[in-house]
């Protein structure tokens, strides 16, 4: 269980407004922590019935083999010839949870001669993640592709995420999911949006940093991004939103209007790696207050005591300019469906005609059963967004 600290509670009432337009009752995120974390214990008795299996098994034996190679490739491609860097996560990385045990997931010892094959065999906490917030500024209608990256405003340590989703109650991954992703950019502002306090070049026609990924037969999605940088109110963080039984278009897109939403999550990242990005440019040019893990609102949510949300990660090289490699499994019950969530709203969406806000701010209670801002599709909106079909595999 997780335990409600005097700090804890003090920064549940203090949080108004993590994003512009972003507010939450604290007695309501107390009641989601309380009834979150004891799904995340069901989802872990679950697992532990079936993580044995010879399915589970080979499923792990291939993760190992995928992540090594998609490293190996990477460091060849970009002629990288210095010894990958293992990230080594220490129980006094962690103390800042509010006394949450993850598992201990992230304590390693490796070095430089540690074999990436052995440095893979690791996976976060694979439990029913707690579902959090979407935030204010989710997008329906990204494109389909693995490198959301674009030639304006995409600038930082690039880094390269894995997402594998598996299912809690029969340890096998989970197909077909239609995984978002988004992040501001180094200097602490999202594409997609413009609004006080993150007026986006290209306004709701921007699409930096964000896309969309079918998992494919082993539950994984891949995405070619950079390490968010920090804003106003928040702890660095990356957003996923997952939706299941989304529609492939004839014309080779994918449509998750009124689909299931089996996932809503937010990825967070250590405190000495965020430092350590932050020497570069251009994130030394933020001049934004910085707000750590243990003052963000969101971590106290997402973090609780069957769940780790901070992904493993390697370096690339020996340098952090060289990037990052990282993955993560999240174990969701692939029956559910979150779309009426107070947490879930879509801010706006992408058209043949370009970006359209919905008008719609999570939080204050306009949230589960908003219209469009809950997942209906707006009238004349054509089936289908710039997405596309089941992938056979991934890669980098």
């Amino acid at each position: 269980m997780v335990t409600f600290t005097n700090l804890a509670l003090a920064a549940l009432a203090g949080y108004a407004a993590a994003h512009p337009g972003e507010s939450h009752s604290a007695h309501h995120m107390k009641r989601e922590l309380v009834a979150r974390d004891n799904a995340a214990q069901v989802g872990a008795r679950s697992l532990n019935s079936c993580s044995s299996s010879a399915a589970s098994q080979a499923l792990k034996a291939r993760s190992i083999k995928r992540r090594a190679e998609i490293v190996k490739n990477i460091r060849k491609k970009r002629g990288i010839q210095a010894p990958a860097r293992k990230n080594k996560r220490t129980l006094e990385e962690l103390e800042a949870w509010e006394a949450v045990n993850h598992n201990m997931t992230g304590t390693y010892d490796y070095d430089m001669f540690t074999a990436l094959e052995d440095v893979f065999s690791a996976n976060t906490s694979c439990i029913l993640a707690p579902e959090v917030t979407d935030g204010p500024y989710y997008v329906v209608g990204e494109k389909m592709r693995s490198n959301v990256k674009e030639a304006l405003y995409s600038d930082g340590v690039d880094l390269f995420l894995e997402v594998q989703y598996i299912d809690v109650n029969t340890c096998e991954p989970v197909p077909a999911v239609a995984v978002d992703i988004w992040n501001c950019n180094a200097t602490g502002t999202y594409s997609g949006i413009s609004t006080s306090g993150n007026y986006a070049s290209g306004g709701y026609n921007s699409t930096y940093l964000r896309g969309i990924q079918l998992t494919d037969n082993d539950g994984v999605a891949s995405f070619e991004t950079i390490f968010p940088g920090h804003y106003s109110g928040r702890a660095v963080h990356t957003h996923l939103l997952s939706h299941t039984n989304a529609t492939v278009e004839p014309n080779g897109t994918i449509s998750v209007w009124n689909a299931p939403v089996s996932h809503i999550g937010q990825l967070f990242w250590p405190e000495d790696l965020r430092a350590e990005v932050e020497t570069t440019y251009p994130y030394t040019t933020n001049t934004v207050a910085l707000t750590t893990n243990d003052e963000d609102q969101w971590a106290i949510l997402q973090a609780d005591a069957s769940y780790d949300p901070f992904p493993q990660y390697v370096y690339l090289g020996d340098d952090i300019s060289d990037g990052l490699f990282a993955w993560i499994q999240i174990g969701i019950n692939a029956s559910a469906d979150y779309s009426e969530d107070d947490y879930y709203g879509i801010a706006a969406y992408l058209d043949a005609e370009g970006g359209h806000s919905t008008g719609y701010s999570v939080g204050g209670g306009s949230g589960g059963g908003n219209g469009t801002g809950n997942g209906t599709s707006p009238s004349g909106f054509p089936s289908g967004s710039q997405s596309g079909a089941l992938p056979s595999s991934t890669s980098a």
